[in-house]
């Protein structure tokens, strides 16, 4: 069976051109082929001799994901779904804005955290995403949509930060000047709370920005809530949130309000106490509610307290707009949608 050629970051895709006698230089070709130009053809590689197109389309394919279904919301958000390979799901959603075309990707197929709120937890995981498989999730939705692609946020399915090879493999494609050349400004990565996979992204060659899932001024709130607190604390947590801030871009500490559980002016006025020190942005949203979880979004009324009591801090605070909660493509709602699968467009 041939070997599917986008399984190979760049790097070693000039190493296999090399090998295959071709040159290293090949490899950038190839890359570039296969994402900035969207090529699923070897005979379309137009810069490569027709001797050596016919040699790479026998002992190589080009393969990667199906998109199975795209819904649209009202608000104009977009849900993906997609089949691997290996007959696997997930979903990706598009997000369109006024300044900000965004898409919002998976990491992994399902997820380990459990966190009780989130119905991405109700899926055990099944595997982590290859970088390949996470950079195609944006190839295709470029292709579905008008608009060129602005942001990218890892906000799907799955913790980011447990699937490091794939993250920083996506990232290349991502970033490169010779595949979707989008700035690392432009894209944030958002985690629960994985304290090693902060150090390394740190220590990292990459300088995306960080978003933090805190939810819960409590640890012993957050550890009920959110299992993956239990062996990454708050304390050490908002220590490496403090350091990143500083050594490469202000974090962003993302607050879902569920109602009666933390949304009181005691939580927010707690909130402010734990970040004082650290220059970073606020990102308020209303729980999205799932069929399948038992919690609420808080009355309009309380949400509103809360957020005008952060905005007396020197804190830059957004109560976020809840998008794509129509089609469940709302942070916390992705948990696979395989109803009416046959026609997905």
């Amino acid at each position: 069976m041939a070997k599917n050629i986008k399984v190979y970051s760049h790097q070693n895709l000039r190493r296999l051109m090399e090998e295959q006698g071709l040159g290293a230089y090949r490899g950038d070709q190839i890359f570039k082929w296969l994402w900035q130009k969207d090529v699923s053809d070897f005979e379309l590689m137009t810069d490569i001799a027709r001797t050596w197109r016919k040699r790479l389309k026998q002992e190589f394919s080009i393969v990667g994901l199906d998109l199975i279904k795209r819904r649209k919301a009202p608000d104009k958000s977009q849900k993906f779904l997609f089949r691997t390979q290996d007959n696997r799901y997930l979903e990706s959603v598009f997000i369109p804005e006024q300044r900000r075309q965004t898409i919002c990707v998976s990491s992994q197929i399902g997820c380990a955290l459990g966190c009780r709120f989130c119905a991405t937890g109700l899926i055990p995981l099944q595997r982590n995403l290859a970088g390949y498989e996470i950079a195609e999730q944006i190839q295709i939705i470029k292709r579905c949509v008008a608009s060129p692609i602005t942001n990218i946020v890892f906000m799907g399915m799955g913790e980011p930060l447990l699937n490091l090879g794939g993250l920083f493999e996506s990232l290349e494609i991502i970033c490169s000047s010779l595949g979707f050349g989008i700035g690392q400004r432009r894209i944030t990565v958002s985690t629960a709370g994985i304290i090693e996979g902060m150090e390394i992204l740190l220590k990292s060659r990459y300088k995306v920005k960080l978003a933090i899932s805190l939810n819960f001024v409590n640890q012993d709130l957050r550890a009920a809530m959110m299992p993956v607190a239990r062996k990454n604390p708050l304390k050490e947590l908002l220590k490496l949130a403090r350091k990143y801030s500083y050594e490469k871009h202000r974090v962003t500490f993302e607050y879902v309000l569920i109602h009666k559980i933390n949304d009181s002016l005691q939580d927010a006025r707690e909130l402010l106490r734990l970040i004082k020190n650290i220059p970073s942005k606020i990102n308020l949203i209303s729980y999205n509610p799932h069929p399948r979880l038992p919690f609420k979004r808080p009355e309009t009324k309380r949400i509103e307290q809360f957020y005008q009591y952060l905005l007396s801090s020197s804190h830059t605070v957004v109560l976020r707009k809840s998008r794509g909660g129509k089609i469940l493509a709302g942070c916390g709602q992705l948990a696979l949608d395989l109803t009416n699968t046959k026609n997905p467009l």
